[in-house]
């Protein structure tokens, strides 16, 4: 199976959770956004997106192709790529787990996404300035550690010996886990500076220094962060851990 990945070819964005999952699972794939030619590019994703003949079409990227498969949403994606990759265990207790996890991740993403643009995604940051570092103190001084924490106690408890989330080997929820940890790590310096989570910071090194992760962070392919993706670094956002 050679799998289509479907993202904005400029920014990591919430589609790098799709591509650490495809990198760690070496799968055959193409990064559709960030190819040149014929039936690729931004083109390729926006006639996706203006098709009305799909029967089920996506509502925004990232989205994968896969045969005749055609899913969207990152958690959906990942669901279906976690069996036949084996980044997930097999019994189907454990399956739901890890969508559950990766939902509040989405969850969490989310909320950080809305720090910089909180009254609407369709305005310039500049535009809501007033109100991103007003939201940004109730990030940095609630949120980060409510999600967190969660992520920190969990990864604790089941991986007391191996140190991933579900339990003896890497799942995609632990790739998410450290896509996020880099995320926060670039967007609040600061805040995350002396971080109390151990758990995920070692889980963050644990991935960083897994051959097929340490080889795709050192390529091209991997786009760095940057001011017009998902996690984005504004000093007057950024402040001291509470």
């Amino acid at each position: 199976m050679r799998y289509e990945l479907y993202y904005w070819p400029s920014v990591p964005g919430r589609g790098e959770f799709v591509r650490l999952a495809l990198e760690e699972g070496a799968a055959d794939y193409v990064d559709v956004g960030r190819e040149s030619g014929r039936g690729t590019g931004v083109r390729a994703i926006v006639r996706s997106l203006e098709d009305r003949k799909l029967d089920h079409p996506p509502f925004a990227p990232p989205f994968l192709k896969a045969g005749r498969l055609l899913i969207g949403q990152t958690a959906n994606i990942l669901l279906y790529l976690g069996p036949r990759l084996g980044l997930v265990p097999a019994a189907e207790s454990s399956r739901l787990w890890a969508h559950q996890l990766q939902l509040t991740i989405a969850d969490f993403v989310d909320e950080i996404h809305d720090v910089h643009h909180p009254i609407a995604a369709s305005l310039y940051y500049a535009q809501q300035k007033k109100e991103s570092r007003r939201r940004s103190v109730h990030l940095r001084e609630e949120r980060i550690p409510k999600f967190l924490g969660y992520f920190e106690r969990i990864v604790a408890r089941s991986g007391a010996a191996t140190g991933y989330a579900l339990g003896r080997r890497v799942s995609y929820v632990d790739l998410s886990l450290f896509q996020l940890m880099a995320g926060l790590r670039y967007a609040f310096p600061q805040a995350m500076a002396g971080s109390k989570y151990p758990a995920l910071c070692a889980l963050h090194d644990r991935v960083a220094d897994r051959p097929r992760i340490a080889s795709y962070l050192e390529s091209p392919r991997r786009l760095g962060f940057n001011e017009d993706g998902l996690f984005r670094h504004y000093p007057e956002l950024d402040g001291p851990t509470a």
